[in-house]
């Protein structure tokens, strides 16, 4: 059965196949694509768990990507998914103490972002193939930290694209900057802004959306597209990584087909924590999903008052990649509290622009019984990561520590003894100074970048990634800073539009 999609915010009747809708990232009304009907799976968890993760990332994106033929999508799974990344699992789990850990950052970049956007090129490369496109597209991204790396790492040099990322000048590690502004690649741009990760994303949301611009790209051959998880080919490779982690607990005798298990991630744009939303709909058996929470907590409020308000404090934190208060992809999970209604979705993502809040309906509130959210302080984000370290010889990031914490706030409220399987998104090497400080219990570590990276691995002894040992040498090739206001004026001199 095809999978075609639709917007959030206008009638199912104006669909996209799922190759379109990679191309065109966001859709022209300024929703987001989701399936017009959810695909329907019959996983043998008994089976998949003897599979690869390769294996079982064709058996979930082959029900999201139907116009891809099966020569296609394994393709764009191969390259995608092979000597990149340091472990052949991809996406090994680990138990730590009584919690397992869901290792996603053993990719080129030391991040969770990889296992999408190192298929996202493919996708779309062969998306353009399929639909005759001729126009150079043009990758537009914002990104709190994790994002752009990833994305530049898989699009550069990736014949008849571009990627212009945009990231806040003060709200990234040291480890995340560099890795950015020494990305190579003819065809990488990337661009500071004044402004936290909120201003950049809305002003990319924007300028997707701006006609005048779209018709000035197409009468120079450009076509805009996304890397962020606002793309579907960004989106569904995410819940690959739910379903393999779930066959793979079975496949270490942790759990027995059809046990129910609950999965804490740390939360920001919604990206992640929706793929185990979707990994649930697809019948793998997921109790709770946790949203967990650093200070910008309005997640935390969200799912225990149902109220939406980003009109609040704004925190720079240890954990860069969560500092958000506009989660994009939060609009398709609202869309089906509503019952899949465009209208009052659209009218609620109306009230969030003109308000900078919007309310849930009581039906609505009633809806949300797939998660549980809490949030944690800076200092007990360190605690975490200290207590993992020296108790389990373990070393977790910041994001990390922060869904590990919160695992533990619901197993106390809740007294829920189902495994728990915390999603570590990032390796500690990419925010050093934060876990230095943890560990050492200095308040303030004076070291950043690679001299914190050499003091941790005295320390903890670890290899460092090769990814972060190629920074010592890269220089740096991208030093452009923009004010949120310029960034369209910033893409034309890029493109020679003006």
């Amino acid at each position: 059965m095809e999978t075609l999609y639709r917007s959030t915010r206008e009638t199912a009747s104006q669909t996209m196949t799922s190759s379109q809708a990679v191309l065109q990232g966001l859709t022209p009304d300024g929703g987001l694509f989701v399936p017009v009907t959810l695909p329907h799976a019959d996983f043998d968890f008994d089976q998949l768990a003897n599979m690869s993760y390769q294996a079982v990332a064709y058996e979930v994106l082959k029900l999201f990507f139907t116009d891809y033929t099966e020569a296609e999508l394994k393709a764009c799974i191969q390259a995608a998914y092979g000597d990149q990344f340091d472990d052949p699992a991809i996406a090994p789990v680990a138990k730590h103490g009584k919690q397992y850990y869901l290792e996603l950052f053993h990719g080129p970049t030391i991040a969770f972002k990889d296992l999408a956007l190192q298929i996202l090129p493919h996708l779309m490369t062969t998306a353009a193939k399929k639909n005759q496109l001729t126009a150079e597209v043009v990758i537009l991204t914002a990104t709190s930290g994790d994002t752009g790396k990833a994305a530049m790492a898989g699009f550069a040099d990736v014949d008849q694209t571009r990627i212009i990322v945009f990231y806040p000048q003060a709200g990234v590690s040291a480890i995340q900057k560099q890795q950015m502004v020494t990305q190579v690649g003819d065809n990488t741009y990337v661009i500071a802004i004044n402004g936290n990760f909120d201003d950049a994303q809305t002003k990319v949301k924007e300028l997707l959306n701006d006609p005048e611009l779209r018709a000035q790209l197409a009468a120079n051959q450009f076509q805009f597209s996304s890397a962020n998880s606002i793309n579907i080919g960004r989106l569904f490779p995410q819940v690959a990584y739910y379903v393999y982690a779930y066959a793979q607990m079975i496949k270490q005798g942790q759990i027995k087909n059809g046990d129910e298990v609950n999965f804490s991630v740390p939360t920001g744009n919604f990206g992640d924590i929706l793929a185990g939303y979707y990994a649930k709909q697809l019948g793998t058996p997921i109790h709770k999903l946790i949203c967990a929470s650093n200070r910008n907590n309005v997640l935390t409020d969200f799912f225990n008052t149902g109220v939406y308000n980003k009109n609040r404090e704004f925190f720079l934190t240890s954990s860069p990649s969560m500092d958000i208060l506009v989660s994009s992809n939060l609009e398709r999970l609202v869309f089906y509290l509503t019952g899949e209604d465009a209208q009052q979705t659209a009218a609620l993502m109306a009230d969030l622009q003109t308000k900078g809040e919007y309310r849930l309906t009581p039906t609505m509130r009633q809806a949300i019984t797939d998660f549980w959210a809490g949030f944690v302080t800076e200092g007990q984000d360190q605690h975490e990561i200290k207590h993992l370290y020296a108790h389990h010889h373990y070393t977790i990031d910041p994001h990390t520590a922060v869904a590990s914490a919160v695992a533990k706030q619901y197993q106390s409220a809740t007294k829920d003894q189902r495994p728990m399987i915390v999603v570590s998104t990032a390796s500690p090497y990419k925010f050093p100074n934060a876990v230095l400080s943890a560990i050492t219990d200095q308040a303030d570590v004076t070291v950043d970048g690679l001299a914190a990276v050499d003091q941790l691995h005295d320390l903890i002894k670890t290899p460092i990634p090769a990814t972060v040992e190629n920074l010592r040498t890269a220089p740096v090739r991208h030093d452009r800073v923009s004010e949120p206001d310029a960034m369209a004026a910033a893409i034309k001199t890029i493109l020679k539009l003006n």
